[in-house]
């Protein structure tokens, strides 16, 4: 890593001590700015989920076609992100987070002007791309610029940040769409872009630039990349509502994925200066807390999409209503974000990380108990127990995957480590989204069955649902075999979210056996472990 971030990183060992627990101002202010740009771009993958319908309708889109507004977003935004680290070397963290945020804000603008679903798409996938140059940044800085000994305050900062963003997207979202109109889900963008630009241009010093590496660029291995990327992104989205594999377009995403692949580790691994550096992955401690961080993610997103489905479906709530509900996990991050950086100077991090998932496992537990009838205060203590195992976890995987790798390698190795939580997001939403759809199925043929005509009890609830029905001089018999449809359909539903959320707490209890795999890190409150190999 070039010029003063390296050599700021490298004389922590040896500062006094009095040095090393000041902070430097013009540090702390484009940090602070550099955060709240990755918070608008990560905000920005979920503040359209809930408002996708109201996107719709003032585009005279189809709804074939309104999906892509996330999945262009989404695509372009998991190429970026590994390619973050390359472009700082070369242009500098400076310019790299000016541009991308100005760029991000310009997209946005844009975003609000659309006029039809086609140039949403274009000005979405530009807005993702140049928006995902912001994320790893921030993670390179924290752990480059700031000593170990500050890790208690900037590691939360950076993983409240990275999981309350998609989490509360839902709810700011469902409020900026219900009080204003769609256009506010971009325009919110637009004085928070300005500002992020000019501090970050004025105050972001850590680097210089290496202009030379440009001639190095590898451009096939950028190509290959976005292809193996792009085409696993289009995959993951699109794969269940187009019924995966007997979908052409899902086979050529496919196959184009998989030749990318190939192409992209074949670069990666043979030429001089590639496009992503995966050197850091012979690191033990970073390699499992990619691990844990694409598993994070599938908890994360997963979650984030499946509450309001169930809210939507099932208790018929309008987004501003979900993000109401939704809010509470935001409130319990927000709460425990301290708390746990106090800890990770104090405990284990490996011990912290176990609490976490036992938090976390917990939560989806209490889910599997759902019924149609769920409500807020049901909702509640597995939401709290889900934000304060998300940050339990977050504090220490982050430490511990990017706490021991040398300034040189960081800021290549935050793009992967950033690109495997969103990977991981998106893995979790392709698996339970088909979940959903296949246990949903299994479900109702078996209530199917339970309401035989032979089953006294289904034919006693069917004849009372009919003689209500021909009190109000309707077909009785008709509608009443239409609403026990309607009842077992609902019924199913419920169950196949039983079922995922069944699925994630084996598989978070699970982790809890992983992080005996670990290394056990140094602690983070000494002065000295920023800088090793």
């Amino acid at each position: 890593m070039a010029g003063s971030a390296a050599a700021t990183a490298g004389t922590i060992p040896g500062a006094p001590p009095k040095v090393e627990e000041s902070m430097d101002t013009r540090k702390l202010i484009a940090f602070f700015a550099m955060v709240l740009g990755m918070f608008m771009s990560i905000l920005d993958i979920q503040i359209v989920s809930a408002s996708l319908s109201e996107i719709q309708a003032g585009l005279s889109a189809g709804g074939d076609e309104i999906g892509w507004v996330q999945t262009s977003y989404l695509i372009a935004e998991v190429i970026m992100i590994p390619l973050s680290g390359t472009l700082a070397r070369i242009v500098s963290t400076r310019y790299l987070f000016a541009f991308s945020a100005a760029g991000f804000t310009v997209a946005s603008a844009l975003c609000a002007t659309a006029t039809n679903i086609d140039q949403m798409i274009v000005y979405r996938a530009i807005q993702g791309f140049i928006g995902g140059g912001m994320i790893p940044s921030v993670f390179a800085a924290a752990f480059t610029i700031f000593p170990p000994s500050k890790r208690a305050i900037v590691s939360p900062i950076i993983g409240l940040i990275a999981t309350l963003a998609p989490t509360i997207g839902p709810t700011v979202g469902g409020y900026l769409s219900n009080a204003f109109s769609w256009h506010w889900l971009f325009l919110v963008n637009i004085i928070p872009g300005i500002v992020v630009t000019i501090v970050t241009w004025n105050f972001i010093d850590f680097d210089k630039p290496e202009l030379s590496l440009f001639k190095k660029f590898d451009w096939w291995g950028l190509l290959s990349m976005g292809v193996f990327l792009g085409g696993l992104e289009y995959v993951l989205e699109e794969g269940n509502s187009n019924d995966w594999f007997n979908d052409h377009m899902i086979v050529i995403g496919a196959v184009a994925s998989a030749v990318g692949c190939l192409i992209f580790f074949y670069r990666a691994l043979t030429v001089a200066f590639p496009v992503v550096d995966l050197t850091a992955f012979t690191n033990r401690n970073f390699a499992f807390g990619s691990i844990f961080s694409f598993v994070m993610g599938i908890g994360l997103y997963g979650l984030t999409y499946i509450y309001p489905v169930y809210l939507s479906r099932i208790r018929g709530y309008d987004s501003l209503m979900i993000g109401e509900t939704m809010f509470v996990s935001g409130l319990a991050m927000f709460v425990t974000a301290p708390i746990a950086g106090k800890l990770s100077t104090k405990m284990d991090l490996r011990l912290m990380m176990i609490l976490g998932f036992i938090s976390f496992a917990s939560g989806t537990y209490v889910m599997t108990g759902i019924t149609q009838d769920w409500d807020f205060y049901e909702l509640f203590l597995p939401q709290i127990l889900r934000g304060f195992g998300l940050m339990m976890c977050m504090v220490p995987i982050n430490n511990i995957a990017l706490g021991t790798l040398s300034p040189a390698r960081i800021r290549g190795a935050s793009g992967l480590f950033n690109l495997t939580r969103n990977l991981g997001g998106a893995v979790g939403l392709a698996i339970i989204s088909t979940l959903l759809t296949n246990r949903q199925d299994v479900h109702y043929e078996r209530l199917r069955e339970s309401m035989d005509w032979g089953k006294a009890a289904a034919v006693e609830q069917l004849n009372n649902m009919a003689a209500n029905l021909n009190a109000y001089g309707l077909d009785g018999t008709t509608g009443a075999l239409r609403q026990m449809v309607q009842l077992a359909t609902k019924q199913a539903v419920v169950m196949s979210f039983s079922d995922v959320f069944l699925i994630l707490t084996v598989l978070f209890s699970a982790l809890i056996l992983g992080v005996f795999l670990i290394d056990k890190p140094a602690p983070q409150g000494g002065g000295g472990g920023g800088a090793g190999h």
